[in-house]
């Protein structure tokens, strides 16, 4: 088995490790120093859990730890979920000095670390992203948080973790709809910052729709990448992060007024990336060409470019709930063309109103 891919989030006193490699579940002799203290929590689901849960709590031998087995699905990132998490902090006996270690996808991830952020003010946790969404966007970061039904990830904290352990073995079991929502956030990193990595992509989609290893392994290494030197940048979202939330806003409209489960994460972040790319056509910020050669891509890798039919008056009014808004305007993540994105205030709500009816 070959060495795993390394990169440091880089953040002072609190820079940590992704480590994007094969085995690395059972791995414990490489992860287990990040565990500080005696007590550690594993939260899954129902669907990770018969997978890869004993593989993880085998390399726990010597540790008093539990695991907590929570449903799948979005629908459950609530403040009840988060609630059943502090129960079991509580029957372990967890102290300040506990781990809390997420296994599973982007809603484990944000729960767990939502919960860690939360337990005793703040105690470690580590992320170990089972779905390609979660192994390229919300296991690096410190973003955690729950859904409300006004909207989504609508309480949260920015609360980093201690290590990143990317198993890339685990999406050999995803299914196939999932396994292509998390290409929607590796597509993201070109369409923002990256015209080249966009063209590489574009060169490598049968490959990367064949799951090939090699490519595979790059395509994550290089979206870790670009979001590390993010987040190292700008933790806390003040400025050049929120342009990670390319497509998001409309993305989250859409699973909002859709329904959590209708849409995953990443079918409605691509078709929302394309709805910001022929905002940005229509206001004549960017090429109408380059929206169809993103598209195009989407296509090709298997996702969707269109919602289901939905009330543009109700994505509207979720849209004007999205955390980048300031004094109740409208805050978009636009672009100027491929790899050239931006943070553009006070967007005329006509126009947004023009996209969100084109279908």
């Amino acid at each position: 088995m070959s060495a795993p891919r390394t990169l440091e989030v880089d953040l002072g006193e609190r820079s940590y490790p992704i480590w994007i490699g094969e085995g690395l579940l059972a791995d414990g002799a490489r992860w287990r120093g990040v565990i500080g203290g005696t007590h550690a929590l594993v939260v899954s689901n129902a669907t990770v859990a018969p997978l890869y849960l004993t593989r993880v709590e085998s390399a726990l031998n010597g540790l008093r730890h539990a695991s907590l087995l929570l449903p799948d699905g979005e629908a459950h990132k609530t403040l009840d979920s988060a609630g059943e998490i502090f129960a079991s902090l509580a029957r372990l006996g967890a102290s300040r000095d506990a781990t809390i270690l997420a296994l599973g996808g982007g809603v484990i991830g944000d729960l767990a670390g939502f919960a860690a952020a939360c337990w005793m003010r703040g105690i470690a946790f580590v992320q170990m992203p089972t779905t390609l969404l979660a192994m390229v966007d919300s296991s690096v970061g410190g973003k955690t948080g729950v859904n409300l039904p006004a909207g989504k990830n609508l309480v949260g904290a920015f609360h980093q973790p201690r290590a990143v352990i990317a198993d890339t073995t685990t999406l050999a079991t995803l299914p196939a709809r999932e396994y292509r929502a998390g290409l929607a956030e590796v597509v993201k990193y070109g369409a923002i910052a990256d015209a080249a990595f966009l063209d590489w992509l574009q060169a490598h989609a049968d490959a990367l729709n064949a799951r090939d290893a090699q490519v595979l392994g790059e395509a994550i290494e290089r979206s870790c990448a670009s979001k590390a030197a993010i987040v190292a940048r700008d933790e806390h979202e003040l400025g050049e992060r929120a342009l990670l939330n390319f497509g998001h806003t409309f993305g989250h409209a859409l699973e909002t007024v859709a329904g959590y489960g209708t849409l995953l994460h990443g079918e409605a972040v691509a078709i929302g990336m394309l709805q910001a790319a022929r905002l940005s056509s229509l206001i004549g910020r960017a090429p109408a060409e380059d929206a169809q050669r993103l598209e195009s891509l989407l296509r090709e890798l298997g996702l969707p470019v269109a919602p289901p039919p939905l009330d543009s008056e109700r994505l509207l009014a979720a849209m004007r709930l999205d955390k980048k808004n300031i004094g109740g305007r409208l805050r978009l993540i636009l672009w100027r063309g491929i790899g050239q994105a931006d943070i553009v205030p006070d967007v005329e709500e006509s126009a947004i109103r023009s996209v969100l009816g084109a279908y």
